[in-house]
C-alpha cells in the first residue's frame, strides 16, 4: 500500500513535537547480492520503531509533494 492508496482525510493526526537537522550522505552502491542481502539483514536487526516511522513520513512527504507537482 502506498500513501496514494489512502485518502488524507483518513490519516490520523500527527503533530511535530520538534524537529533538528542532521547531516547524512547518501551513496550510489554496487555490490552483489548476497552482500546487498547480509546489509539488509544487519539493518533489519538494528533499526528502531522510530526509524520505520521517520522513513514512512518522509516517503509519504515526498509521495505528496510528488502528487501535487505533477498536477499543476
Amino acid at each position: 500500500m502506498t500513501t496514494s492508496d489512502t485518502n488524507l482525510e483518513d490519516l490520523p493526526i500527527i503533530k511535530i513535537i520538534s524537529e533538528e537537522e542532521e547531516l547524512h550522505v547518501k551513496l550510489d552502491l554496487e555490490m552483489e547480492d548476497d552482500t546487498h542481502a547480509m546489509l539488509v539483514k544487519w539493518g533489519k536487526e538494528v533499526a528502531t520503531d522510530e526509524d520505520f516511522v521517520q522513513i514512512a513520513i518522509s516517503n509519504g512527504l515526498k509521495e505528496f509533494i510528488d502528487q501535487k507537482e505533477s498536477h499543476e
